[in-house]
């Protein structure tokens, strides 16, 4: 189940030659909330419309008592409303329009998705802190390497 806010793409008149989308995938991060900051400045400078996308993982539900899933949905429940605060008071101070989008699934996966159904033109996200990315692929090299989208990742 996908939760969006915000204003839609295209209230705003498109006012230069650069991006007219920019997508942001935060998933809470220090360097995803910096991806946010740039990315929600570059919308502003390109007069761009801005959707913030934050993908909650699925806890691994077949192990897990019915009690023990109602627990996992309320903490992603109000993971979920803690971002969308923080996200829409931080783009309201700095005077910036934006869309949330909380959607549920792999990050990869469903940043392609929602990058390629609202016809992005600009990624936007943040370095993966894991050491074990160095041998498996970050999130981040996962998207430069679709080649579909440019796509900025921000330390």
């Amino acid at each position: 189940m996908a939760e969006r806010s915000g204003p839609r793409r295209g209230d705003r008149p498109q006012r230069g030659d650069g991006p007219s989308l920019v997508v942001a995938g935060v998933d809470g991060s220090p360097t995803s909330v910096r991806a946010g900051a740039y990315a929600a400045g570059l919308a502003r400078r390109q007069h761009a419309d801005f959707l913030v996308v934050y993908v909650a993982s699925r806890p691994a539900l077949a192990s897990m008592s019915a009690e023990a899933v109602q627990v996992a949905e309320e903490a992603v429940e109000q993971s979920i409303a803690e971002v969308r605060a923080e996200i829409e008071s931080a783009a309201a101070w700095a005077g910036v329009p934006v869309q949330f989008l909380a959607v549920r699934g792999d990050p990869y996966t469903e940043l392609c998705r929602i990058a390629t159904e609202e016809r992005a033109d600009a990624l936007v996200v943040g370095a993966s802190a894991h050491a074990g990315h160095r041998w498996v692929g970050s999130l981040a090299v996962r998207l430069v390497k679709a080649g579909k989208w440019p796509v900025t990742v921000v330390p």
